[in-house]
């Protein structure tokens, strides 16, 4: 039976990022957001970076979820190839609702993630006050 929820994907750096901080946020995210949305962590697999045989599964894995996603919930905190990846698929490609946060001021922000990020808030806590005001049924 699907759920009536909407989908939440939680986008941002793993690859070269502290597992706390990577795991960090998310776990924050979903205690703020799982009672009214479903939520897909990619965290919630077991592979490891750079090894050969688990690239392709890493990428593909991630696009299902975004393909999956209603929203994007994003975590720009640092240049992240894959967050930038999945940032543009989700917009350009699925024309998803794609919510970031970010510690960079507007002028600080690659053009690219100012373009495809929907909105770009300063926290976490401010997304996902967003998220709840605008999409919470």
């Amino acid at each position: 039976m699907k759920s009536d929820k909407k989908t939440i994907y939680l986008s941002g750096p793993i690859m070269d990022e502290c597992s706390g901080i990577a795991r960090q946020w998310r776990d924050v995210a979903k205690e703020a957001l799982s009672e009214q949305f479903r939520m897909l962590d990619p965290m919630r697999r077991k592979f490891v970076d750079r090894q050969v045989d688990s690239a392709n599964e890493i990428v593909e894995f991630d696009l299902q979820d975004v393909r999956d996603a209603d929203i994007i919930l994003v975590n720009y905190n640092k240049p992240s190839i894959g967050t930038s990846m999945e940032v543009f698929y989700a917009a350009h490609d699925l024309g998803k609702f794609v919510v970031a946060f970010s510690p960079f001021e507007y002028k600080d922000c690659s053009p690219w993630m100012a373009r495809y990020c929907t909105k770009i808030l300063p926290d976490l806590e401010q997304a996902v006050n967003y998220i709840l005001e605008h999409f919470s049924e």
